[in-house]
């Protein structure tokens, strides 16, 4: 994958993948499939998914498919569908795959600079 430096010339970034930037954010989110509900805490969020805790004796798998209601503060709760991209011991990776219209807006306002921005990724990340 290419992006342009400043320059304007592409370049490959290190690891060959890029990914969007994630911002550390801590939050309490509630997660919902089908009659279960978690509550858990954010690790942080970017344009395209979010890092969540993994609550105990919780079960699910990539490919699942969950509400997620983050919660960050009086006025501001982002709603939204996320279908499990990985899970660890004690982590889940969420890629967003529907985010409502009246909820865009908002979330590309809390993430300021990351909802454009891109960074190196690897597999040996997270």
């Amino acid at each position: 994958m290419t992006v342009s430096d400043e320059s304007g010339e592409d370049r490959l970034d290190e690891a060959g993948r890029l990914r969007h930037a994630r911002m550390k954010r801590q939050t309490a989110v509630l997660m919902s499939r089908r009659g279960d509900v978690w509550a858990t805490e954010l690790d942080d969020i970017s344009a395209t998914g979010a890092l969540l805790a993994r609550p105990d004796n919780w079960e699910g798998v990539p490919g699942d498919l969950w509400v997620l209601d983050m919660l960050f503060h009086d006025n501001l709760n982002i709603h939204l569908e996320a279908r499990i991209a990985r899970v660890s011991r004690d982590r889940i990776g969420f890629e967003f795959a529907r985010i409502p219209e009246d909820k865009q807006a908002p979330l590309w306002n809390l993430l300021g600079g990351y909802a454009d921005t891109l960074e190196p990724w690897s597999d040996l990340q997270d």
